[in-house]
């Protein structure tokens, strides 16, 4: 959420339809809001723009509202606004992972130790977005958008795929390597593999991009996508900046991957909204109950993955799709989300567990990346042939 709320190029456009009044008293709000954020963080001021008065013509991110402004009026800027910090509010949705703490300067005092991996994760990707960022301002990475070639539709290749077989379809992930097994395909090729995947009736494949944790890259993401392959393309990265998400439309992107026990209600809205306009979709991953709820409140989200693997201690269960889905079948089904089943699939009556749950998608990778020919590894996951 600081990275949305701190973010200097994020300005506000309050709906035409708004009464002056309004339109005053948002300015004032946000303005003493803005004016509070600057005084912690040392940043760049931040705007709110009536869309009848200036046209979004400097590459700058502009929120459009409608009059009752309900992002300026949500829970997280009102809680700012009494004096509670990023963190604090976070932790009142149920996140555990803590931002900025690492210093931002060298006298700015001892490094905090991370708590779980995936802490540790976050806080190396902080400091390496800000270097991405520096080397590739966003503007940049906005012209070279404005070359490429529209998404594929990611959610349509799923559904198709789904009533095609009957079956789950599937999200193949090209892998080299985790935290938790380290590596696991010496011999990689991403093209290849994504090609292996994409004959043996893969609907989508998803690209792990983060270099450190995972050994993957975006130039990964960018090869897959120059390569002809046709399936629409997962970023799979832990996203905190929505710079991230515009590079990853730049590299070939067709979906993106959200993760919920580290990005706040206000940042996930502002995301989806982001990803809309870049024509990609976003797959919201949960793990646990909590999250679930968080964000089936949330308008707009087309695609719910639930991970079996808990990203703090990195234990799986698959018995945790079952026990998100029991209670909230129904919702799902009138919101017509597609649910995404993650980790811990190795054989088919996995896959089918999953499936007599209410999963119609499943994300896949190191049951499929480890055998020699992963192409003969989805026929060994499902049971059958699903290429046909």
């Amino acid at each position: 959420m600081e990275r949305l709320l701190a973010n200097p190029s994020i300005k506000l456009r309050v709906s035409s339809s708004s009464s002056s009044s309004s339109e005053e008293l948002l300015n004032r709000k946000w303005a003493s809001f803005s004016q509070s954020f600057q005084r912690s963080f040392n940043l760049a001021p931040l705007r709110c723009v009536n869309n009848r008065d200036q046209k979004q013509n400097d590459g700058s991110a502009i929120l459009s509202y409608k009059s009752d402004c309900d992002m300026i009026n949500s829970d997280e800027v009102r809680e700012w606004e009494s004096g509670k910090s990023i963190n604090d509010i976070a932790a009142k949705q149920g996140i555990r992972i803590r931002r900025s703490c690492r210093p931002r300067l060298p006298a700015g005092g001892a490094e905090q130790v991370p708590r779980n991996i995936l802490e540790q994760i976050i806080w190396d990707k902080e400091v390496e977005v800000t270097q991405f960022k520096q080397r590739k301002p966003l503007e940049t990475v906005k012209n070279s958008i404005e070359e490429m070639p529209p998404t594929k539709d990611f959610i349509s290749a799923l559904k198709n795929s789904y009533l095609k077989t009957g079956r789950p379809a599937l999200i193949a992930e090209v892998k080299k390597a985790s935290p938790s097994r380290g590596i696991l395909r010496e011999n990689f090729d991403p093209v290849e593999i994504a090609q292996t995947y994409e004959k043996n009736g893969a609907a989508c494949l998803s690209i792990l991009t983060d270099e450190k944790y995972f050994q993957g890259s975006f130039e990964n993401l960018e090869k897959v996508r120059k390569a002809g392959v046709k399936c629409p393309l997962l970023c799979k990265e832990f996203i905190i900046d929505t710079w991230q998400i515009y590079y990853a439309r730049a590299k070939g992107a067709d979906a993106i991957l959200l993760i919920a026990g580290v990005l706040p209600d206000l940042d996930i809205k502002y995301m989806l909204k982001t990803c809309r306009e870049l024509g990609l979709a976003a797959l919201i991953e949960v793990h646990d109950e909590r999250e679930m709820d968080r964000v089936l409140k949330i308008d707009g989200v087309q695609l719910i993955g639930i991970n079996n693997r808990n990203l703090e201690t990195f234990e799986v269960d698959i018995s945790n799709t079952k026990k998100l889905l029991e209670e909230r079948s129904k919702l799902i089904s009138e919101k017509e989300i597609i649910v995404v089943g993650e980790s811990g699939l190795f054989t088919p009556d996995d896959i089918n567990y999953v499936h007599d749950a209410g999963v119609r998608a499943v994300l896949v990778g190191e049951s499929l990346i480890k055998q020699k020919d992963p192409g003969l590894a989805i026929r060994g996951l499902f049971g059958t042939d699903i290429s046909s």
